[in-house]
C-alpha cells in the first residue's frame, strides 16, 4: 500500500467502522443498577444524598428542606486505550488481520462501564458512601420518629460469595455512572506527528473521562451469606422496612437479585423453582428479576 493522505484517511475510515461495529454489538449490563448521571465539572458534589423528598401538609410557612448535608463527591478520571500500527504492516497491505483487532478495542470501550460499575458494588462491603459508613453496613445513621439516631442494615454479613437485592426502579439507581466525556476514537498518523517521525508508528485510540460512586444505600441489600430461602426473606424484609429519617416508610420494592456465575444456581431455585427443597410451594417464585454478572466473578 502506498502511503499518502488519501490511503491514511481510508485505512482510518475502515479502522473507525470496525470499532463501532465491536461497540454497537455490546449490551452492557450496568444500566440494570446504575442511574447516568452527567458532569461539566471536575467533580459532582451529592450532598443531597442525605434527603429522600416527602410530601407533607401545608401549615404555615414551607418546611425547606437542606441539601448540602452530606460531603460527598465523586471525581471524574481520564481513561484512554491505545494501538500503534507499524508502517510496514501498512506498506506490506498486511492492515486486514488488524480489523478485529479494533472491533474487540470497540467491545472494550463499550463494556468499560460494567469494568467500573460492578467492581465498586462488590467492594460495597468496605467502601464509605455519602453517610461515611461502608455501602454495606449494619449501622447507617437514620433518625427516627422522635428525632434520634438509630443504627439500620443492609448488609446481611457473613463472608462467602458476596449476591444483592436492589429496588432499581427508582430515578437514581443504587450506582452512580458519571460521565464527563464520552469515549471518541481518534488517530495520530500525520506525516508531522513525532511517534510517525520517530517509531514508524500510526497510533489509534480512544479516550474519555467518566467515574461512579454510590446512591442511596436504602435501595440496596448486599449478603455474603449462603444464597438460601431464609437469606433472600431477610433481604426482602429489610428492603421493604426501609424508612427514612423520622420513621417514613420508604416503600422500597425490591426487583432485581445480582449474583455471579457461581450463584446462578441457588438464585434460579430461589426465583423460579415452583416448590422449594422441602417440596412446599415457592412462594417467592417471581419475586425478583435475575441478573447473572460475569464481571462479579
Amino acid at each position: 500500500m502506498l502511503i499518502n493522505s488519501a490511503n491514511l484517511r481510508t485505512l482510518y475510515t475502515g479502522f473507525s467502522a470496525a470499532f463501532q461495529d465491536g461497540f454497537a454489538g455490546v449490551q452492557p449490563l450496568y444500566a440494570r443498577v446504575a442511574t447516568t448521571v452527567p458532569s461539566a465539572t471536575r467533580q459532582n458534589e451529592y450532598g443531597w444524598l442525605g434527603q429522600f423528598p416527602r410530601i407533607r401538609e401545608w401549615i404555615g410557612d414551607r418546611v425547606v428542606h437542606g441539601l448540602a448535608t452530606h460531603d460527598y463527591a465523586i471525581k471524574n478520571k481520564s481513561w484512554e486505550l491505545t494501538i500503534a500500527v507499524k508502517r510496514d504492516d501498512i506498506e506490506d497491505d498486511n492492515v486486514g488481520i488488524l480489523t478485529p483487532l479494533f472491533q474487540e478495542m470497540g467491545r472494550a470501550t463499550a463494556a468499560f462501564p460494567d469494568e467500573l460499575v460492578w467492581p465498586l458494588l462488590k467492594a460495597g462491603f468496605t467502601t464509605p458512601c455519602y453517610d461515611g459508613q461502608y455501602f454495606f453496613d449494619t449501622d447507617h445513621p437514620v433518625l427516627d420518629a422522635d428525632g434520634n439516631t438509630v443504627s439500620v442494615s443492609n448488609s446481611g454479613g457473613g463472608s462467602g460469595t458476596p449476591w444483592f437485592l436492589l429496588d432499581v426502579s427508582r430515578p437514581l439507581k443504587p450506582i452512580i455512572f458519571q460521565q464527563r466525556r464520552a469515549f471518541e476514537f481518534r488517530r495520530m498518523d500525520a506525516p508531522t506527528d513525532e511517534v510517525v517521525f520517530d517509531r514508524a508508528e500510526y497510533r489509534y485510540g480512544v479516550d474519555g473521562r467518566c467515574n461512579v460512586g454510590f446512591g442511596f444505600w436504602q435501595l440496596a441489600y448486599g449478603s455474603r451469606q449462603t444464597l438460601d430461602k431464609a437469606a433472600y426473606k431477610a433481604a426482602r424484609e429489610a428492603l421493604m422496612a426501609m424508612k427514612g429519617d423520622h420513621g417514613r416508610p420508604l416503600g422500597i420494592m425490591p426487583n432485581l437479585l445480582v449474583v455471579p456465575p457461581a450463584l446462578e444456581g441457588s438464585a434460579l431455585e430461589i426465583l423460579n423453582a415452583e416448590r422449594d427443597a422441602a417440596g412446599a410451594t415457592n412462594v417467592y417464585r417471581g419475586t425478583a428479576e435475575l441478573l447473572v454478572v460475569p464481571w462479579l466473578a
